[in-house]
């Protein structure tokens, strides 16, 4: 049986392909994380053609760095995710910083709650989108289509105890972009990023 904290097998093989320069792997990479790369960065910037340098940068830097992740940190998602966050939010902080008015009424904090805010958002869109379906239903009904538990399981076919279960589940998991640093990972000291 494999150690609980080895990645799975496709993370291991990816970095090694890309370590040895395949373009394919690049490609069936870009395939896989592309979405979740470009969603990140538009989450966090607000703005389409940032989110694109965001992503392209990303991806240049895999490609030209795939060594860089390292397996025992965890999964490769969460590595492409933890990436593409810190490059999206090193982008906002320059581009807010650039805008921040010349004759001193805007300040450094308004620069670091809209951070934080795009940051937590981010942190809250991954998680859901990495949460197995039944609980992702659940919050979408109860959510996106304002469904109450009951409705909820009616929806789905379960029972109401485990619609509620899920949806304590998603929200417990939801809130926890509130307390973690970037996707899991303890919090950073907010001058790394």
């Amino acid at each position: 049986m494999a150690k609980k904290d080895a990645p799975p097998r496709w993370d291991r093989r990816m970095q090694q392909r890309l370590a040895r320069g395949e373009a394919a792997a690049l490609g069936e990479f870009y395939d896989r994380f592309a979405s979740l790369v470009h969603g990140l960065a538009h989450r966090v910037l607000g703005d389409e053609e940032a989110a694109d340098g965001v992503t392209r940068e990303v991806f240049t830097h895999v490609w030209e760095n795939p060594d860089s992740y390292d397996p025992g940190q965890g999964p490769l998602r969460s590595w492409v995710a933890t990436l593409t966050h810190r490059l999206a939010v090193q982008r906002l902080r320059a581009a807010e910083t650039a805008a921040l008015p010349q004759d001193g009424r805007g300040t450094s904090e308004e620069l670091e709650r809209k951070v934080r805010h795009a940051s937590v958002a981010a942190r809250a869109d991954y998680i859901v989108s990495s949460m197995p379906v039944p609980l992702r239903a659940a919050l979408e009904r109860a959510y996106f289509q304002r469904r109450d538990y009951r409705q909820t399981a009616a929806d789905l076919g379960i029972t109401e105890d485990e619609a509620r279960r899920r949806l304590r589940l998603g929200l417990q998991l939801v809130s926890t972009a509130h307390e973690a640093g970037p996707f899991g990972a303890p919090p950073e000291p907010e001058a790394a990023w």
